[in-house]
């Protein structure tokens, strides 16, 4: 019987077909571009973007006052090494001068001047009550974004004025310029606007925050003075301060920070965005770190503190609650613009006569009519002399480094204990820097499946479990059963995996299989076929870096995800290949899942600060080690370092990992 031609025809069409299914090319799978042709598996990454204003935030519910309380502990540290305070820089001696008082009928107002690092200078107003006896209650009063700073004097905000009545009252108060306003001219108010200051964790509002830590101390340590009742209120950049400060010195025990506190708008200015500060917490948290200790909140319908009384309020009365001590914690709201006036001023004369005076809950301090002194007589400099010795913005960023890699070589181990003491500082840190976490399960999609002569190559998409962070992976399994993992990861994605135009892994890729390895060759975030035509994401938005993650930390995250998916495999390396030898060694520092890491250093690059901003831009990264302290945290376990020639890093690890007795797991090779 003859077969009929159309159908010998569809017959050769079909095998032809499973022909080109079996034996074609890997390139086929490696361009696939599923992430963004198929919405399932569209990244969130892209599509959604952090800001601080016009978005609004939701504080998570917290059960148990546990609960809270290892959120606020880690929140604390988080602030801190997002300002580069963490740990603590040494508090050198002030070298305060308190001079030219003018006296009042009631109170006296003085010039301060003193130091809150060697030669950087905090400027300011000292009121003390006049014919009273001490010791009294302080206040810190730091100010907003106003024309004239701490020196404004207009119907919608008085700064002397507020500091005049509260002297009156019975407190000592501290009234000090924010960078870059009247006094404090040695640093503008643009200070460290640049990625090499992130890099090195320095920038204006931890600037700031030193300050007012200083301001503190400062304020402590005067003989009148009772330091266990100190208070801060401030309005506006000054209310951030505001609860910035008593969210991380717990010596303020009563707080008031006006008009700022909001859910939609966290602070348009570089002195309230520190990179990385609000990664996953937003300034209704901060603010609730206050508790228990009284806490009033002061707000407007005519700003973004509108919704204080229905949304915000609410939120932090939540953690009082927890506390038992809702009584604590209170909001006011009035009609103005945007503000500090008489009315706002008075709710807080009465809070702090309440909790700081001793003043029956309810009683209503009214504030007594003044006259602010003149500014030349409150100007610290006047005629805009400098003290000797100031530092300018070069020689403070210069000390602020010098200090940091002080730090690190103080803390560098020498053995085996010193090493285990130097991984339970620096883990938890590094951790915060890269804002990181290993994953424990993993979401998978089997796409397609592929045979090839002696092996088979599966195209995966993962995901941590219950997110949309899908990352693209082709999975290499040796016909023989695998006795061990390996995760691959290329700058180039896994299209570095494969010689270019052919089947042909390349030698390493070849090597593990023969080896019996199976291996996940992954897209990292933004890499390969993980890359998005029109993502919401823009880098370059205004303070990008406080409320997102950088590309680099994003594909921290995605290695980490990756050594979910092989959670019960026996053994497992990690191989960074070219520029991703940095964010390979970077992952490998927070985990214990890796047995062996196997990095490209790139020619010794992983110390270059030009390198790191290129290829690692983290904000903090510099300030605490980079990749030096990395791989330290790996030690004493399998790290090799391929294509380095030999530096200081490579001599103080190997020296650390002598002797630590396990000078055979460090390695160094000239090529793969």
């Amino acid at each position: 019987m003859r077969i009929p031609y159309f159908l010998l025809l569809s017959i050769v069409l079909v095998f032809l077909s499973a022909e080109r299914v079996e034996c074609s090319s890997l390139s086929a799978v490696l361009h696939r571009s599923l992430v963004h042709e198929d919405s399932t598996f569209r990244d969130s990454r892209f599509m959604n973007m952090r800001k601080g204003e016009k978005q609004e935030y939701t504080m998570p519910e917290f059960k148990t006052l546990a609960q809270w309380q290892a959120f606020s502990e880690h929140l604390r540290m988080h602030i801190l090494i997002s300002t580069g305070l963490y740990p603590l820089p040494e508090k050198t001696a002030l070298s305060s001068r308190i001079f030219s008082m003018t006296r009042h009928e009631d109170y006296t107002v003085e010039k301060v001047l003193f130091e809150s690092y060697p030669g950087f200078w905090v400027t300011g107003n000292l009121y003390r009550p006049a014919g009273k006896t001490g010791p009294f209650p302080a206040i810190l009063t730091p100010h907003g974004h106003w024309t004239n700073g701490r020196l404004e004097d207009t119907e919608l905000n008085s700064v002397p004025g507020r500091c005049i009545n509260f002297a009156r009252q019975g407190f000592i108060v501290f009234s000090y310029d924010m960078v870059g306003y009247q006094d404090s001219k040695q640093i503008s108010h643009r200070f460290a606007d640049s990625p090499r200051h992130q890099l090195w964790g320095i920038n204006l509002m931890g600037l700031q925050l030193w300050n007012s830590i200083r301001s503190l101390d400062f304020v402590a340590g005067l003989s009148e003075v009772d330091s266990s009742r100190i208070a801060c209120t401030g309005e506006s950049g000054g209310g951030t301060q505001t609860f910035m400060l008593t969210a991380v010195d717990p010596r303020i025990r009563v707080a008031a920070p006006v008009n700022m506190v909001s859910a939609h708008f966290q602070g348009g200015c570089l002195c309230e965005n520190a990179p990385g500060l609000r990664l996953d917490c937003f300034n209704v948290e901060i603010a609730a770190m206050t508790a228990p200790r009284p806490l009033l909140l002061v707000s407007t319908k005519q700003d973004w503190t509108v919704n204080n009384p229905t949304v915000e309020f609410p939120m932090i009365r939540s953690i009082y609650e927890l506390y038992g001590a809702a009584d604590r914690v209170h909001c006011v709201q009035f009609d103005y613009p945007h503000n500090y006036n008489r009315d706002s001023r008075e709710a807080v004369y009465s809070w702090f006569g309440q909790w700081l005076l001793g003043q029956s809950a309810g009683s209503v301090i009214k504030e007594t009519a003044f006259t602010a002194d003149p500014a030349d007589r409150l100007r610290v400099f006047p005629n805009e002399e400098k003290p000797a010795g100031d530092l300018t913005e070069e020689s403070l960023t210069t000390w602020l480094q010098n200090q940091a890699r002080a730090n690190l070589e103080r803390a560098w181990p020498s053995d085996a204990q010193q090493l285990k003491s130097f991984k339970l500082f620096y883990r938890p840190v590094m951790r915060t820097v890269l804002a990181a976490e290993s994953v424990a399960q993993v979401d998978v999609h089997t796409l397609t499946e592929k045979t090839m002569p002696g092996y088979t190559v599966t195209h995966l998409m993962i995901s941590e479990k219950g997110k949309n962070h899908w990352i693209p992976a082709l999975w290499f399994k040796p016909r023989r059963e695998a006795k061990e993992a390996a995760i691959l990861v290329h700058s180039a994605g896994k299209t570095g995996v494969v010689k270019q135009g052919s089947n042909e892994p390349f030698p390493l890729l070849a090597s593990l299989l023969r080896d019996r390895v199976q291996v996940l060759a992954i897209d990292c975030f933004n890499t390969g076929e993980h890359v998005c035509a029109q993502p919401v994401r823009d880098p370059a938005a205004k303070h990008f870096t406080t409320f997102n993650r950088t590309d680099c930390q994003e594909r921290i995250q995605d290695i980490l995800t990756a050594a979910g998916f092989f959670k019960h495999a026996p053994s497992l390396r990690l191989y960074g290949i070219e520029q991703a030898g940095v964010w390979a060694l970077l992952a490998a520092c927070l985990s214990g899942d890796f047995d062996q890491v196997v990095v490209d250093a790139m020619g010794g690059l992983l110390e270059d600060e030009a390198f790191l901003l290129q290829q690692a831009f983290l904000p903090g990264l510099a300030r605490y080690g980079g990749c030096r302290t990395a791989a330290a945290l790996v030690a004493p376990g399998r790290l090799t370092l391929i294509n380095t020639p030999e530096n200081a890093m490579t001599r103080s690890l190997a020296t650390l990992y002598s002797r630590c007795g396990s000078g055979k797991n460090f390695a160094i090779k000239k090529k793969w």
